[in-house]
């Protein structure tokens, strides 16, 4: 189901002024009861409206799974990316522990001359805790992941993107990144952001309460 301009627009005078009745609808558009009846029927047997009778029209907050997935699908990454966490390539295991706490992350992202070099999540850091190395000389880039095995985002790809790379590559977090070119042909990445699942349940979250 794929809602029309003019369903849209008697969703949002729904919630802005419940409850309200057809009539009142009808008038804000401009149009006659008559025209609105097919709209109404379809956005309250979707369960988006809920009609009262003699009370009116009530928004349910409830959204079709093809709306969600349209409004995923309109959210670029710029819009919804965070503040990266980055730490050094030479920075120690132990540093880097102590980073990945204090911010409240679950991965890092690491960069050598301004530019990312690989990626170390918590997993990492707790496998080689267990064993008998000292994590203060080891440097992050022993253990982390390198390119190109990192799954990266670009700000004008869509949240539905990140949410496939996520489900496909089992990562929980990805690093936003400008592409900038290199002598040589090579790349390089300069880390502007990052997305993760809680920031895909955030902007649901927020869709969900408007």
């Amino acid at each position: 189901m794929r809602l029309s301009e003019r369903q849209s627009q008697i969703i949002d005078i729904v919630k802005e002024d419940q409850p309200i009745t057809s009539e009142q609808i009808a008038e804000r558009l401009n149009l006659t009861r008559s025209a609105l009846r097919s709209d109404l029927t379809i956005l309250t047997m979707a369960g988006i409206l809920d009609a009262r009778p003699k009370v009116g029209y009530y928004h349910t907050g409830r959204m079709p799974e093809s709306v969600m997935a349209n409004f995923v699908r309109g959210i670029l990454v710029k819009d919804v990316k965070t503040r990266p966490v980055v730490v050094n390539s030479e920075a120690s295991v132990y540093d880097s522990i102590v980073a990945l706490f204090l911010e409240d992350v679950g991965t890092l992202f690491v960069e050598a001359e301004g530019y990312m070099v690989g990626v170390v999540s918590r997993k990492d850091f707790l496998r080689h805790a267990m064993g008998n190395a000292d994590l203060n000389k080891l440097p992050v880039s022993m253990i982390m992941t390198r390119m190109p095995n990192i799954v990266t985002l670009d700000d004008d790809e869509s949240l539905a993107d990140a949410v496939c790379k996520m489900v496909e590559h089992q990562v929980d977090c990805m690093p936003v990144v400008e592409r900038l070119a290199a002598p040589g042909g090579r790349e390089k990445l300069k880390i502007t952001g990052r997305v993760s699942k809680t920031t895909v349940v955030s902007a649901i979250y927020n869709m969900l309460r408007q």
